[in-house]
């Protein structure tokens, strides 16, 4: 049984990979959709992201199919008390931004759509500069006490704004975020590594990476010369074409070779082992991607692994 990780000062103990819902209801319909999340779960995982804007991008969708599909998951295998959904607020078509009345309207639809009377972790998408972070917080604070949120996070969110956040949460005795999710991997690490990272840390925050694969390009799939068949193809070739790029992917084949683990596993526990890091997320839209994410929970790499990694990245 691979042991649970706390998340922050929350009460969650989540697996230390997070499955991404955002290819739900976009490249993975509901029956590909409802096997990723049982091979997940059947492999130990508990931790499932989502948004109420998943995925609003696709041809035909208007924000959250993704929620969806996950509440009619939960409904047919009655199995809500064991999962951690974490989903997000402020950027759904009809619910934009972190205005008290948007968060407060936008968590009921959450709710209706996830078939559910609680969220276990309530993230703001992006942070709303135009509104303060005393209406933010207190909004926020009031589904907490309602019982319908147990936890708070808040995504791409300034390292000012987001300890503006918790000093007006503790001055007032309010709800805080308990976990930040950040863009950050082997590939980008200047978003997080900082002012942000010291924040969460300096807070207890546990961060759970986004793009913890650069979009497929940490999975080894991607080589000078060769076409992959992925939505995200462009966004994650592109890094081919970087000295860092290159680094990083002669490391994690070295590494994976020496390990005898697939590279995005190599990849994965990496960032599982940085300070702060709780977990990262990571979608699969097939059974057969899931395996190298899940084997994160069991692959420790060794210093000089880890130190070379970094290395290669910097």
């Amino acid at each position: 049984m691979t042991s649970l990780r706390a998340l922050g000062s929350s009460d969650l103990s989540v697996f230390p990979l997070s499955l991404g819902g955002n290819v739900f209801g976009w490249t993975a319909d509901q029956d590909q959709s409802f096997a990723v999340l049982d091979a997940y779960t059947a492999g130990g995982g508990n931790f499932v992201d989502t948004a109420d804007a998943y995925s609003k991008w696709a041809p035909g969708n208007s924000g959250g199919e993704s929620e969806t599909i996950i509440g009619k998951w939960l409904a047919a295998r009655g199995n809500r008390a064991d999962v951690v959904v974490a989903t997000k607020v402020g950027s759904h078509p009809q619910y934009e931004g972190l205005a008290a009345g948007t968060i407060k309207a936008a968590a009921e639809e959450s709710l209706r759509r996830l078939g559910t009377d609680y969220i276990d972790l309530y993230y703001t998408h992006f942070d709303d500069t135009s509104v303060p972070v005393e209406e933010i917080v207190t909004a926020l604070d009031q589904l907490v006490r309602e019982g319908k949120v147990r936890a708070l996070g808040a995504s791409n969110i300034s390292p000012a704004r987001l300890q503006e956040s918790l000093d007006f949460a503790d001055r007032e005795g309010l709800a805080k975020y308990a976990a930040l999710q950040p863009h950050y991997n082997l590939i980008s690490r200047d978003t997080y590594e900082g002012a942000l990272q010291d924040t969460a840390s300096h807070a207890g925050l546990a961060a759970v990476p986004y793009f913890a694969l650069a979009s497929g390009f940490l999975t080894g799939k991607y080589r000078p010369g060769q076409s992959v068949d992925s939505a995200r193809a462009e966004g994650a070739g592109k890094h081919l074409d970087t000295e860092r790029g290159r680094k990083v992917l002669a490391a994690l084949d070295r590494i994976a070779q020496e390990r005898d683990a697939e590279i995005a596993t190599v990849a994965l526990a990496w960032l599982a082992a940085r300070p702060t890091v709780a977990a990262p997320i990571a979608s699969a839209r097939t059974v057969e991607q899931l395996p190298a994410l899940l084997a994160v929970a069991d692959l420790e790499l060794t210093d000089a692994q880890l130190s070379e990694l970094t290395a290669a990245s910097a």
